[in-house]
């Protein structure tokens, strides 16, 4: 700490201006260099893993990101209030927002990142295409022109020629970017683009790229001294995502040609000197799959999600960078002395049901157990509580090994065995992303998901049935919630007739018939499959007569009852044809009809938000609506139903 207190620009205390897995991480080095830390939270985050690990806490203001994380007046007097010297953006929030960097200079803190100026002209994409291709970055094909009309922009598409991508100047995280194969699907395209962008960042301005398909999205780490030198820390693979979100990244890019590796690096440091960057950025690339030309896509000014590779190949801590940049310190290393060695991958852990979409999941964890071995990032813990108004992503497990497939089955193993009971996370499908073919061989592109999943992605079935199984077993072993004592369907004989549990259950993946079969092996029936349980048995948790279970990767939250009594519930129950249901607990932000309204097959309904993400019902077919029971404004818990409906006669 010694170094930071006589700095040009001393620092003792930071706080931290965002909240989650990054402010987690940015305490951690802060405590090992001696530095204290202040968090900040909404009401929603009083008791965030974040808060309790912190040195000091103040309190924002309501859940809205607008009244809190967003909010720069109360940010402002919670870092003047706690004494802090420094202000640490994180990512997303107002790591980005120039007006944030200018509100800490005009209070006298140490903005830990880039300078206003620099933030300004890289946070609009127009601006930043401008600016590179004046230091002589190649950009990808496209028209900027600000204030284009329509029909501007309708004839710039026509020149670039189609397909095109419709992207928001402002912002990021996929937002106000719409694919356009056709001239008709343009108009359409620009008014939603421009309505979601106006909504998310407040500037509903857009621009036009060539769409490259199937491209290889490649970054580069820079890191600059704010006088025109940068360092950069080698190239991360960013390919596999979904909806322009990155799921999956590694260092050093897989498969790479090393003149297009130099080509990275030379326009990255060009781009990073022409703006006189200061500390750590990462300027982003696309490329045809296979291709040898890097086009420029843009550059976050900031520290990325992804930042745990480059740290892990480089032997570096980028956040104690970061603060020594800021106080005024020199960095201890030289270019030549930034070697990588070996090989990364992290997978993002989010909150949501890919098997569903991925659509976001909320609740409480009963328990987080990391496996052993690897970088475990997190920004929740036992009883944390994940709710809808922040994003889904919750920690990023990090495997590196002296290779990369040796990386890339660690990772795997350790997806097996991280455990979060109590939630839905994305862990199986993550660990099936990572046995696919085109990933292991290197060669995923943008496009891996839907080529590696193209109906969706499914637990495998026979995993999912074993699962089952030993869940029910679990719930069968506690007398006061074992679902056959209700009922007479079990019956336990000898191993000449082994005892069978008919069993009606309900877990994350939908509802199923199950029979455990208890003779000299146990076994599980299930929709004409059968497994056998073997030796090794699931970690389960038990609340509130639910079974919450893990293994090899896949989790369910289980209950059952006996199947006899669930057959003649149905019967009682009857049908719910027509049940418009709540797919998940979150806002709804639009209602378009009203009781006596004849609707078409995929009429849009009602439109619901959770966690940042935009999700529109619609009819299941031709009908009339009988009832609505939400209203704009309203938050619904999941499976609520929202909407009933009539089919045609």
């Amino acid at each position: 700490m010694t170094a930071f207190l006589t700095a040009p620009f001393p620092i003792r205390t930071v706080l931290i201006a965002n909240r989650g897995e990054i402010a987690c991480r940015v305490i951690a080095t802060c405590r090992r260099l001696g530095l204290r830390t202040v968090a900040v939270y909404s009401d929603a985050d009083a008791n965030a893993l974040h808060v309790r690990l912190a040195d000091q806490a103040c309190r924002l203001g309501p859940p809205a990101a607008s009244e809190s994380y967003l909010n720069i007046p109360v940010i402002i007097a919670a870092a003047r209030a706690s004494g802090a010297d420094a202000v640490h953006p994180g990512y997303g929030f107002l790591s980005e927002n120039a007006g944030f960097v200018r509100a800490c200079a005009e209070a006298g803190l140490i903005f830990i990142g880039p300078s206003a100026e620099a933030v300004q002209a890289m946070g609009s994409k127009i601006e930043a295409r401008r600016i590179a291709e004046a230091a002589g970055v190649p950009v990808v094909p496209g028209f900027d022109g600000v204030g284009a009309s329509t029909e501007e922009l309708i004839a710039a598409a026509e020149r670039i020629g189609y397909p095109v991508m419709v992207k928001a100047s402002a912002g990021g995280g996929g937002r106000g970017m719409r694919r356009v194969e056709t001239a008709e699907a343009l108009p359409p395209a620009l008014a939603s683009a421009r309505a979601e962008a106006g909504s998310a960042f407040g500037d509903d301005t857009v621009f036009l790229e060539k769409l490259i398909q199937s491209p290889r999205h490649l970054e580069v780490q820079v890191f600059g001294d704010g006088k025109g030198g940068a360092l950069h820390f080698h190239e991360r693979d960013c390919s596999v995502q979904r909806n322009h979100q990155k799921v999956i990244e590694e260092a050093p890019a897989p498969n790479l040609p090393e003149a297009v590796r130099e080509k990275l690096f030379s326009s990255a440091l060009k781009l990073a000197r022409a703006i006189n960057y200061a500390g750590a950025g990462t300027v982003e690339f696309i490329m045809e799959g296979g291709g040898s030309e890097p086009y420029f896509l843009e550059m976050n000014t900031r520290l990325q999600v992804e930042h745990p590779v480059t740290e892990c190949i480089c032997g570096v801590d980028l956040v104690e960078f970061q603060l020594r940049q800021a106080a005024g310190l020199a960095l201890p290393l030289t270019q030549e002395q930034i070697v990588p060695r070996g090989h990364a991958i992290e997978v993002r852990i989010n909150a949501e049901r890919p098997d569903e979409g991925f659509l976001p999941a909320t609740g409480r964890f009963l328990d987080v157990v990391p496996p052993r071995g690897l970088r475990f990032d997190t920004g929740v813990a036992a009883e944390s509580e994940v709710g809808t108004y922040y994003d889904s992503m919750l920690a990023k497990l990090i495997s590196h090994g002296a290779d990369r497939e040796t990386a890339r089955q660690r990772l795997i193993a350790g997806l097996e065995q991280l455990a979060m009971p109590g939630l839905s996370v994305n862990q199986a499908f993550l660990a099936d992303c990572l046995r696919a073919p085109a990933f292991a061989a290197g060669n995923a592109t943008t496009a891996f998901l839907g080529e590696t999943f193209p109906d969706g992605w499914r637990p495998d079935s026979k995993k999912l049935l074993a699962l089952r199984a030993q869940a029910a077993t679990a719930l069968l072993d506690q007398p006061s919630e074992n679902p056959l004592l209700r009922t007479d369907g079990f019956r336990a004989t000898g191993p000449r007739r082994p005892g069978a549990a008919p069993l009606a259950v309900d877990d994350d993946y939908g509802q199923a018939d199950l029979t455990l079969l208890f003779g000299a092996e146990r076994s599980a029936l299930s929709g004409g499959e059968i497994v056998t349980l073997g030796s090794r048995d699931a970690a389960v948790w038990h609340s509130d007569g639910v079974i919450h279970a893990t293994a090899d990767g896949l989790s369910v939250s289980l209950s059952a009852r006996s199947l006899a009594e669930a057959r003649v519930n149905a019967r009682a129950e009857g049908q719910a044809a027509g049940q418009i249901v709540a797919p998940l607990t979150g806002l709804i932000t639009g209602v378009h009809v009203a009781p006596g309204d004849v609707v078409k097959s995929g009429d849009q309904l009602l439109v619901m938000e959770a966690m940042k993400l935009v999700h529109t019902l619609v009819a299941p077919f031709d009908g009339k609506i009988i009832k609505v029971a939400c209203a704009t404004g309203e938050t619904k818990s999941a499976k609520t139903v929202l909407i009933e409906m009539e089919e045609n006669p």
